[in-house]
């Protein structure tokens, strides 16, 4: 038997007939994780055709990490696919520093971006690509916490909470739109630095959680 079947069992309270608790557990965890991954990953394209044409560092930074967001999906669908606590754990942590990574990379464009300015255009794009974050970071959380809270799983909970925060994040870059059109292009590259805080922030948050789960088993 697996090794999550014991971390988890208390968490369903019937077995679904003949199919191992095991098994359905795992299907159900594929199917948020995909689901979260077509969100994400739509998010992530509206996002990046549109940073083609505007040329922002706050919605780059954004988009950075709506990825690597969706690159999460990966270790958590490998962890439910081989149903154990350990694989499931470790991807929470992968989670972590994969949000840590997604953070350094839009640091340093933001800095960058500082030293050489360079304003953002077409503007109303911008803003649009914003909203595009919001809503479907928004939807992408609600799918991700109601199925961790539903298996018990302290990652896909943590992953859930990440997109939360991050529909917050891609407000900035809807505000970013409307102070460089209020003529203060040094607030696009400033947003994006202060996304990265936010996003900081959310890795320590995180990895709390995951770390917490680890110690409560």
């Amino acid at each position: 038997m697996s090794d999550h079947v014991h971390g988890h069992a208390h968490g369903h309270g019937h077995s679904h007939g003949l199919v191992d608790p095991s098994i359905t557990r795992s299907r159900d965890g594929l199917r948020v994780v995909l689901v979260s991954l077509v969100l994400l990953g739509i998010t992530a394209a509206a996002q990046a055709a549109i940073y083609v044409a505007t040329d922002s560092i706050a919605l780059l930074a954004d988009l950075i990490h709506n990825v690597g967001d969706a690159f999460t999906a990966i270790p958590l669908g490998v962890a439910f696919l081989l149903r154990s606590d350990r694989a499931e754990r470790g991807a929470g942590l992968a989670v972590v520093a994969t949000i840590f990574a997604s953070a350094v990379v839009a640091a340093f464009f933001a800095v960058d971006r500082i030293i050489n300015p360079l304003p953002p255009e077409h503007l109303p794009a911008l803003a649009l690509a914003g909203v595009a974050g919001v809503i479907g970071n928004a939807i992408a959380a609600r799918v991700r916490l109601a199925g961790g809270r539903r298996l018990d799983s302290a990652a896909l909970v943590a992953d859930g909470r990440h997109a939360q925060s991050d529909a917050i994040v891609s407000v900035g870059v809807v505000l970013s739109a409307i102070a460089v059109a209020l003529g203060a292009p040094i607030a696009d590259p400033l947003i994006g630095l202060a996304i990265t805080l936010m996003i900081l922030r959310i890795t320590w948050q995180s990895f709390h959680t995951v770390r917490n789960d680890d110690r409560g088993r």
